[in-house]
């Protein structure tokens, strides 16, 4: 279980990223769309998918602090 949380929290944190950095890039060339979605949500989106990754990361390190008792 610990090892699905951490893999599913890195893959969430680079997808995030790399959704945020799309977002970013095409508003500073001037898009305000892209396929179909507003810039902004994307972004949001891209927020959200890293918290979520952060999430999965932080439970793993929550856990393996109790595992050593």
């Amino acid at each position: 279980m610990i090892s699905i949380l951490l893999w599913i929290g890195r893959v969430a944190g680079i997808a995030g990223a790399l959704v945020c950095a799309v977002a970013g890039v095409m508003r500073v060339s001037g898009s305000f769309w892209l396929g179909g979605f507003q810039l902004g949500t994307l972004l949001t989106a891209g927020i959200a998918v890293m918290v979520a990754g952060c999430v999965c990361l932080l439970l793993v390190l929550v856990n393996r602090g109790t595992d050593r008792r």
